[in-house]
């Protein structure tokens, strides 16, 4: 039994490994049940939503039953979680007259995706009807699971340090990733140097833009693109990220990297971006524009200065490493355009 965090209970963990287990070669886990808990009905008391009907809000969790784990099965990250949730929401309609009603949520497991979710909003039996009700039924539902794909992000996040394997030598990939930057910080192309587009490099180059549509607040979304640990998270692979400006990144073993040139927090992020196979020096920029569309979030990407020669490949990188891994990985699936 060891003790994650002092002196606050939310994260008392507990941890086992064999004796023989060492450097927790084989096997790690950690119980994460008591952080879920707290986790889950911060997120889900946090849920509000109003029209000109009036608002509708979470105002209990009565029924959290569950448990979540994460394992470390010889280098491989394994997150268990089962939750049962019960809870009351309140509505408020614009003459100021109050309704209550149940959600339920039966299902939340690793074994289903978010977008399968069962969530499953009432009102009270011997409540009147109200068109509040659909209200919480279509927008309620939708903030319910962007709060739910929420727990999921800081699950798979906040309880990775220390579990990642380490390799022959006792040192996990992150570690030797962050010594290699150390030690070389020329290797490929003056890698580590996220020099600007134009560096006298005469190639063809193209622009094109890519929309997407994610199930969460622009916060979040804007998190996952600046927090170390979030890009590690959804690339599955170390990575280092100095979220400021002039500040670089790395990524997906060195083979993407940058710097950040602009930071405007839940609305914008510009960026320097290659590919560790492009010619010498030669950057795209990439603009990120986060629209605040109320139960999800519209991304907009604008890329320039892409070699011709590489816009198909960068397009799919970006729909498959990028839009397509953080929806799985943080439950913020949604349509494609």
């Amino acid at each position: 039994m060891a003790k994650w965090g002092e002196g606050d209970p939310r994260w008392i963990v507990e941890e086992r490994a064999d004796a023989t287990n060492v450097n927790n070669w084989h096997w790690t886990e950690r119980d994460v049940t008591n952080w879920s808990s707290d986790k889950l009905k911060e997120l889900l008391m946090g849920v509000r939503v109003e029209n000109n009907e009036g608002c509708c809000e979470v105002t209990e969790v009565g029924k959290l039953e569950g448990e979540a784990s994460i394992n470390n099965r010889k280098g491989k990250l394994i997150f268990f979680y089962e939750w049962s949730i019960k809870a009351t929401w309140t509505g408020t309609s614009k003459d100021g007259i109050k309704y209550k009603g149940n959600i339920e949520v039966p299902n939340l497991s690793d074994e289903n995706d978010m977008e399968d979710l069962d969530i499953s909003v009432t009102l009270c039996k011997d409540e009147p009807e109200t068109p509040l009700t659909v209200l919480m039924k279509n927008e309620g539902t939708n903030k319910i699971r962007s709060a739910l794909g929420s727990y999921l992000g800081y699950l798979k996040t906040e309880f990775t340090q220390g579990m990642i394997l380490p390799t022959a030598n006792g040192l996990s990939k992150q570690q030797l990733a962050q010594s290699k930057v150390k030690m070389d910080k020329t290797q490929v192309c003056s890698g580590s140097s996220a020099a600007p587009p134009n560096t006298g490099v005469k190639i063809p180059t193209c622009k094109f833009s890519l929309k997407e549509t994610f199930l969460t607040s622009p916060e979040e979304l804007y998190r996952v693109f600046v927090n170390q640990e979030m890009m590690q998270a959804f690339t599955h692979a170390a990575a280092t990220v100095n979220a400021e400006k002039g500040g670089r990144f790395r990524l997906l073993e060195g083979n993407v990297y940058g710097e950040f040139q602009e930071l405007v927090p839940e609305q914008k992020i510009v960026m320097t971006w290659r590919y560790n196979t492009w010619p010498c020096e030669h950057y795209a920029t990439v603009t990120l524009n986060f629209l605040d569309h109320g139960n999800e979030t519209e991304l907009k990407l604008e890329c320039k200065g892409v070699p011709v020669s590489e816009e198909d490949r960068t397009k799919e990188g970006w729909q498959r490493y990028y839009f397509e891994a953080i929806k799985q990985t943080f439950g913020y699936g949604a349509r494609l355009y």
